[in-house]
């Protein structure tokens, strides 16, 4: 068992503070960054789409911003709308917390969606290309989320547990570490290796990440405690579980699209 110590704040200067949650954003855009100009150079070199590789560079500028838009909005519309709704103001506020996966995820697919009607290609060579980079930044997230003692796991007496002494002292699923394996690592090698075959289809690896990120989030939740402001709806079922459904069910009918070959340009 062990007894969660980490601070989340790497540096402190006093007038300013370097936090992991920060770090984890930079090195996870700079590295899938990285990654996504090293797939576009592979797909473009296995295709006949004609695309200066450098403009990706534009495209990360997309990213970024719609990450930030559509995470937080994502965080006050599917999370804590009455409280927003009441505090309009707060919801500039940021730096206190406060980001949803799926609110990211739909604007970063408006987002590269403006960017392909601008460069003229398929928007699913783009959303393939940052699907398959994507658990990247999930893993660093996680794993800041793991050192920020917060999406924190339920009570467990499994050898692994961790206490969050920071929330009390009952020993917990580190269910942030089971996101950052199941999200992060083993779904970035699933994509990649089918990203790397050479004559995948438009669309079949963002339909592939929809629906296995989907089943993963999904079951990680089971070991997570959920929001406390929402707890279960329907008794049941978390906010995170019926937006991985959604996520599922999308994913499903973009595959069955692309085998049909409707998405092909």
């Amino acid at each position: 068992m062990y007894i969660h110590d980490l601070n989340p704040v790497l540096i402190n200067f006093g007038f300013l503070e370097i936090r992991w949650y920060s770090l984890a954003y930079i090195f996870g855009i700079l590295i899938g960054w990285w990654v996504a100009k090293k797939i576009t150079i592979y797909k473009i070199k296995n295709s006949d789409i004609t695309f200066d590789v450098k403009k990706i560079d534009d495209l990360i500028s997309y990213i970024i911003i719609s990450i930030i838009l559509g995470g937080r909005l994502g965080y006050v519309i599917f999370y804590n709308f009455s409280y927003y709704f009441e505090n309009p103001l707060d919801v500039f506020k940021i730096w206190q917390g406060g980001m949803s996966f799926h609110g990211a995820l739909i604007g970063i697919i408006l987002g590269t969606y403006l960017f392909a009607k601008k460069v003229k290609i398929n928007l699913f060579f783009f959303l393939d290309i940052i699907a398959s980079v994507a658990p990247i930044g999930i893993f660093f997230g996680r794993v800041a989320n793991f050192i920020n003692s917060e999406l924190y796991g339920k009570p467990s007496n499994f050898f692994w547990s961790v206490i969050f002494p920071q929330i009390d002292d009952v020993p917990r699923h580190p269910s942030q570490l089971y996101e950052a394996i199941l999200e992060g690592v083993i779904l970035f090698v699933i994509l990649i290796s089918v990203t790397c075959k050479k004559e995948v289809k438009n669309g079949f690896v963002s339909a592939l990440f929809m629906i296995l990120y989907g089943f993963f989030r999904i079951l990680a939740e089971q070991f997570r405690e959920p929001d406390p402001q929402i707890g279960y709806l329907f008794s049941f079922f978390s906010m995170g579980s019926i937006l991985s459904f959604s996520m599922i069910l999308i994913g499903l009918f973009i595959l069955k699209k692309v085998i049909n070959n409707e998405y092909i340009k």
